[in-house]
């Protein structure tokens, strides 16, 4: 087992909050995770037949006769049973009562998540990070505001390619080829798209969730559009909007907003759409590690892919909240990621896939500077090279490595 190092923030919670969600996609790890960090945890998961017929029969019954502390698996199954917790929790306010996980986002199914608002705390578990891969502990993002981007980073291309191709699920990283890999990929989107989301909604179509996956695959990275994706697909916008929300409760895709100033009218407000694990996005463009060494140099759109999910991991873990967005304006000046704390202090991120980096290449980051100077801490250039390459004070060019070891 990995450790995770969302696993301090997860006991934290349970010390002062009535009920914990861990929230996050299938296969991440989640049940692995609430079962060793309390082993006397009585644990019960809906996937159980036995166990889901006896809360859809009598919910608030099932809840009054649990043995507490209780860890209860997949309750997205059974939106009824929140608000038994809720009475539970009402009566009895004592932390750590209850502990769940879910394969689907509460905050987009509110008749869920509204039921114990003031009495959860939700936690995000994201497939495993590159540090987690390699047993390193911190938040990069808590480096990259602090302005400590270390002076060199080895870079092994294979290796690079390696871990591209086999993203952060679990199991993924664990298949020794690529076919076995492959195998496990297509398995998983089949579970999701036939089983889950066939627990979310009733809806008529399911053979065209396969393909809208793959095509938003091919354009990970890209704004948002309905109506070019409706061109595209043939599928009606509103039954696209429908689709896409199904897509991000089950944790497959993911928004980044567009960050906005109060010079907003001369910004692109589109969010960019991203595939949540890079591996399955490589699966799914037929990238793998044969085809990508053959290449004379990496998919840029796969890198940032890389890079956004690595971000989104870290920030879940780190010291101080912070939102990720990204800046594009009318003009074409565009910055892949902005990270925005509390203090409304900003760090733009940009990518790469190359090992050379120029002046040229921060001509985003400039603009950024430009449009909110007493906002911007500093501008980060993450590229596949091995030195750390301050181009001025407040911009830098910083090995992808530092990703893999914050």
């Amino acid at each position: 087992m990995h450790p995770r190092s969302i696993k301090q923030t997860l006991a934290e919670a349970l010390e002062d909050t009535p009920v914990v969600l861990l929230n996050g996609a299938r296969q991440t790890g989640k049940s692995t995770l609430v079962q060793a960090l309390r082993p006397g945890r009585r644990y019960l998961t809906l996937d159980d037949p036995a166990v889901l017929a006896a809360v859809k029969a009598d919910p608030f019954g099932f809840v009054t006769a649990l043995d507490e502390p209780v860890c209860l698996d997949e309750v997205q199954r059974a939106p009824e049973l929140f608000l038994a917790i809720k009475s539970a929790v009402d009566k009895d306010r004592r932390p750590g009562r209850f502990l769940l996980t879910g394969s689907a986002n509460v905050l987009m199914l509110p008749q869920m998540a509204d039921s114990l608002a003031g009495r959860m705390e939700i936690i995000e578990l994201w497939p495993l990070a590159q540090s987690e891969l390699n047993g390193r502990g911190g938040s990069v993002i808590d480096r990259l505001f602090a302005g400590d981007f270390g002076q060199h980073f080895p870079f092994s291309r294979a290796d690079f390619i390696a871990r591209l191709v086999a993203g952060g699920y679990p199991e993924a990283t664990q298949r020794s080829s690529e076919r076995r890999m492959g195998a496990w990929f297509e398995s998983y989107l089949i579970t999701i798209l036939q089983r889950d989301v066939k627990d979310l909604a009733n809806i008529e179509g399911l053979t065209e969730l396969p393909k809208l996956v793959r095509l938003l695959a091919i354009r990970s990275g890209g704004l948002l559009n309905f109506a070019e994706l409706s061109r595209s697909t043939g599928i009606p916008q509103t039954t696209l909007k429908r689709y896409l929300a199904l897509l991000e409760t089950l944790f497959l895709v993911r928004q980044v907003p567009a960050w906005s100033s109060h010079l907003g009218k001369r910004l692109q407000k589109s969010p960019k759409l991203f595939l949540s694990d890079y591996g399955l996005m490589a699966h799914l463009q037929g990238l793998g590690a044969a085809r990508l060494s053959e290449q004379h140099g990496l998919p840029g759109g796969l890198v940032e892919a890389f890079v956004h999910a690595e971000l989104a991991k870290h920030q879940t873990w780190a010291a101080f909240p912070t939102q990720l967005m990204h800046y594009r304006t009318s003009a074409g000046f565009e910055v892949d990621f902005v990270l925005e704390n509390r203090q409304h202090e900003l760090l733009g991120i940009e990518v790469k896939a190359a090992a050379t980096v120029t002046g040229k290449d921060f001509r985003g980051l400039r603009h950024l500077r430009n449009t909110a100077p007493d906002q911007f801490k500093h501008g980060v250039l993450f590229y596949t090279g091995e030195e750390v390459v301050n181009f001025d004070e407040q911009l830098t060019a910083v090995p992808i490595g530092l990703l893999s070891c914050p």
